[in-house]
């Protein structure tokens, strides 16, 4: 039980890691691709890597009740908040972005309370509106000062239609693998994005190489390997739980906007990034009596483990 925690625990951590990178990245890479033609090549990129690990190990199809959640989640979260998170950030700093896509958290919170019966435990609640708190300094203190409006409302539509697919994902992963769960999802928003196949094709000649390996990052590691981390965590405890950990990217995102594209952060976001760790902290902390008391949210078989193979 114990070591299981800690495996959920550190796929996490690459999780909040890789997401953290992909704010950086899309700002980056959005100087020379359109929004629909990056997500297309990102899901592209994604889909290929995952399904090469899905068909060298055996696999479980899905039910055919299964197919409304996996629809749902590749749509809204691989795709809808895919192009929503680009073309915002073609408008906002990375930091100012991050900050505002996190309040899918909350929403998360929200939707699994109500939805996936998972309650609304006080340590989450607290924890919830301290790391919030943190992510509003964090964007009070933004690099540019300001946000654009329709910025800000593709943040917050990148933000619902995460929370709705991690809803919509957590009942699949008590059935299937999270490897499987994450590369038909991604497929799913891949083929959604194919009308923007001719504007990435011609974006992708007219781009420098160093640009098209940054897609190619985005497509193998914030999409390949961060969605599986995060579907594996997922299915060993709640949505909320899950959620309040992506408070952690914004403090991560302004450190790595300033390393990597010169967005230096005022001195209120070191305070925001720290009341983040405090929250965070807070929406995790169980009780050693209380953890010991009680079982497992989920059963999960050990094909539920991207590195598993039986």
């Amino acid at each position: 039980m114990r070591k299981q925690g800690m495996q959920a625990a550190g796929a996490a951590a690459v999780t909040v890691v890789l997401w953290a990178s992909a704010f950086v990245a899309i700002r980056h890479v959005g100087q020379e691709f359109s929004a629909g033609a990056l997500s297309l090549g990102r899901l592209l990129v994604g889909s290929l890597l995952l399904g090469i690990f899905v068909f060298t190990r055996p696999r479980r199809w899905p039910a055919k009740s299964d197919w409304k959640f996996l629809l749902v989640c590749g749509l809204l979260w691989f795709g809808v908040y895919n192009l929503a998170l680009n073309e915002a950030e073609h408008r906002l700093d990375a930091g100012t972005t991050a900050m505002l896509v996190n309040i899918g958290p909350l929403l998360i919170a929200l939707l699994a309370g109500v939805l996936l019966h998972e309650g609304f435990p006080r340590q989450l609640v607290i924890g919830s509106i301290a790391a919030f708190g943190g992510v509003v300094l964090i964007g009070l203190s933004s690099s540019s000062g300001k946000a654009e409006t329709v910025g800000v409302l593709l943040c917050l539509v990148a933000a619902a239609a995460y929370a709705i697919g991690v809803v919509s994902q957590k009942p699949l992963l008590a059935r299937l693998p999270a490897l499987e769960v994450t590369w038909l999802s991604c497929l799913i928003g891949a083929v959604a994005c194919l009308p923007f196949a001719p504007t990435l094709v011609k974006e992708t000649a007219d781009a420098r190489p160093s640009t098209i390996w940054w897609v190619v990052f985005l497509g193998a590691f914030p999409t390949a390997i961060a969605f599986t981390t995060w579907a594996y965590a997922l299915a060993r405890t709640t949505a909320g739980r899950m959620g309040a950990t992506t408070y952690l990217v914004p403090p991560l995102t302004i450190f790595l906007g300033w390393l990597l594209l010169d967005e230096s952060p005022a001195p209120l976001a070191y305070g925001g990034g720290v009341l983040c760790l405090i929250g965070v902290a807070i929406s995790r902390y169980r009780p050693r009596r209380a953890t010991a008391a009680m079982p497992s949210v989920n059963t999960v078989s050990p094909d539920s483990n991207p590195l598993s193979k039986s």
